[in-house]
């Protein structure tokens, strides 16, 4: 490979962890909400897939039934992270032009 190939290389990738850096700063600030029964529990993550807040309607509460509401509120969670992690895999694939580069994963 020549020098004029190597540093065009170089700058390639250097190109790629800028817009890597602006897209994780980007999934910092996003938001998505996962639901489960109907809307009566809402999970709030962000795109690093923290949960920012959760919502559990009152009529879900049944202190004879946790069971219920603990499923409920993983089902939400679980809908929450999964978005997240399609916006993710999406934006990734706009980054390397849909090749699957390995060690490029989200530090998320």
């Amino acid at each position: 490979m020549s020098k004029g190939g190597l540093g065009n290389m170089m700058k390639q990738v250097q190109q790629m962890q800028a817009k890597m850096q602006q897209m994780q700063d980007e999934l910092a600030k996003l938001e998505v909400e996962g639901t489960a029964g109907g809307g009566m529990v809402k999970v709030v993550s962000n795109g690093k897939n923290e949960i920012v807040s959760i919502t559990i309607d009152p009529e879900v509460v049944d202190k004879d039934d946790i069971e219920m509401l603990q499923d409920l509120i993983a089902a939400a969670v679980n809908q929450a992270r999964q978005k997240v992690q399609e916006i993710q895999q999406e934006q990734m694939s706009s980054i390397t032009g849909g090749l699957n580069i390995p060690g490029m994963n989200l530090p998320f």
